[in-house]
């Protein structure tokens, strides 16, 4: 049992007291290693030795670097910027798209990401602590198509998260084909062309009537 009375499950750490500087700094110290080299790098030893802390600490907490990626995507969503409401749907989806090509662009951000999504493929802990990152990110954002639902700009079943998602996937697909991270120009597209889709009804509940045949 850990002496601070917090969990050692590898990725279920959380800041408390005197951990909270280690975890930031051993977090900090993963992330730059995912940008600069990868999944297949990211060693425990070498996190350790780049946050200054011992390594049996590193091992005791985040066990593995999926743990550890678990942990640091965690935070990373928890640290994101809160979404934009104006009031108004095609502004908003536009502050989401806007906030993912910054993302992207980051020169530590955006590395890290396709090191992440890379390492989903292979490994199911990052794959899950992927997934469970865009959740929270998604479920950040959906209110603002709720409330352009509400205000009348959208069908009444439309789809809020998938909504969400349709503005980020064509950002993330030019960043993961062309190695390029988005521009503006391509922020703004992802933007309207959700807010188009949305407003035609592309994201309302299926049909879940039988089936003729």
């Amino acid at each position: 049992m850990a002496s601070d009375g917090e969990s050692t499950e590898p990725g279920t750490l959380r800041p408390g007291g005197r951990t909270a500087r280690v975890r930031a700094a051993v977090l900090d110290a993963a992330g730059d290693l995912l940008a600069e080299a990868g999944f297949d790098r990211l060693d425990l030893a070498e996190v350790a030795r780049r946050a200054e802390v011992g390594k049996t600490t590193v091992y005791r907490r985040w066990g593995t670097p999926s743990g550890l990626v678990a942990d640091l995507l965690g935070d990373m969503a928890e640290q994101s910027a809160p979404r934009t409401e104006t009031g108004s749907l095609d502004r908003d989806l536009l502050a989401n798209a806007d906030l993912v090509r910054r993302t992207l662009a980051d020169p530590r951000q955006g590395p890290l990401f396709r090191a992440v999504i890379a390492a989903a493929g292979t490994d199911p802990r990052a794959a899950e602590a992927l997934h469970r990152f865009y959740t929270v990110r998604v479920a950040e954002w959906a209110p603002c198509v709720r409330q352009a639902v509400a205000r009348g700009e959208l069908p009444p079943d439309t789809d809020a998260e998938e909504v969400v998602r349709s503005v980020s996937a064509p950002l993330y697909y030019r960043l993961l084909t062309t190695g390029t991270p988005p521009d503006a120009a391509a922020a703004e597209r992802a933007a309207r062309a959700a807010a188009a889709a949305a407003r035609a009804g592309v994201f309302t509940a299926a049909d879940t009537g039988p089936a003729e045949g």
